[in-house]
């Protein structure tokens, strides 16, 4: 994330800042005084000031507005889910005397002949091609709920970034990692919790519905570049080409009537 990127670089500047002034840090190491003692951890460990540890991915699905979603999708998809049930009942039963025969084929005396090998293989392709068209025809009727989910995703993504900010803003932390960059760590540094209460404030809702023709982002951005490309090599340039910007999603006000 670029925020990280950012912490990091500030993180870098003040350690190079306290390098290159050795007199102050000769002047502290010559106070009588000693230093005031880092706060510790439950398990006593000592607390490096500045530093903590966030999983963004678990802080989006931890929000009030990700998680109403959750609860909102399957009343207002339900003929969708419905209808995949359905498709799907409908296919096992087709496939399960198809594939009861090819079985009993397969163990029959004639399986090693050249016909039967042939007959075995027709069958095969018969029920292969069978599945992949149900399975086609099932991922379209949950395409719906699949866009759905990506939509709300990217609604409370777009406040990720700021969430992140203003909870290293009020921890006073100048360095967040992400937990596959840490070894072991204290629960102290875990500053998860605080990004989704500022996430529960910038997004308390997420439309639950996707405008007509919306997209995500990765197919956005892969149409823009591939249109990028095509204009390059066809020496147009993009706004030429026909490249226009996708809408971006509106975060609603309150709740939303389509997840009612």
């Amino acid at each position: 994330m670029k925020l990280l990127r950012t912490s990091a670089l500030v993180a870098a500047i003040s350690l190079a800042a306290l390098s290159a002034n050795p007199a102050a840090a000769q002047r502290n190491k010559d106070k009588d005084a000693a230093p005031a003692p880092a706060p510790t951890a439950s398990t006593g460990a000592p607390i490096v000031q500045g530093i903590a540890v966030a999983n963004l991915q678990a802080a989006i699905v931890n929000t009030d507005a990700f998680r109403v979603a959750q609860q909102q999708r399957p009343v207002t998809y339900k003929s969708n889910y419905d209808s995949a049930q359905a498709r799907s009942n409908a296919l096992e039963a087709q496939l399960k005397p198809m594939i009861d025969r090819f079985t009993a084929a397969r163990g029959a005396a004639t399986a090693n002949t050249p016909a039967g090998q042939q007959a075995l293989q027709q069958q095969a392709r018969t029920i292969q091609e069978l599945q992949e068209k149900g399975k086609q025809e099932i991922q379209q009727q949950l395409l719906p709920i699949a866009l759905s989910e990506a939509f709300v995703n990217e609604q409370i993504e777009e406040k990720i970034d700021q969430a992140v900010q203003q909870a290293m803003a009020k921890a006073r932390v100048s360095l967040v990692l992400q937990p596959g960059a840490v070894v072991a760590r204290a629960n102290a540094y875990d500053l998860t919790d605080d990004i989704v209460t500022e996430l529960n404030t910038l997004i308390p809702t997420a439309q639950l519905v996707p405008p007509q023709g919306w997209e995500p982002r990765e197919i956005r951005e892969a149409r823009a570049q591939q249109a990028a490309q095509q204009a390059a090599a066809a020496g147009t340039p993009p706004a030429a080409a026909g490249a226009a910007p996708a809408p971006r999603p509106t975060t609603p006000a309150g709740p939303q009537p389509e997840g009612r």
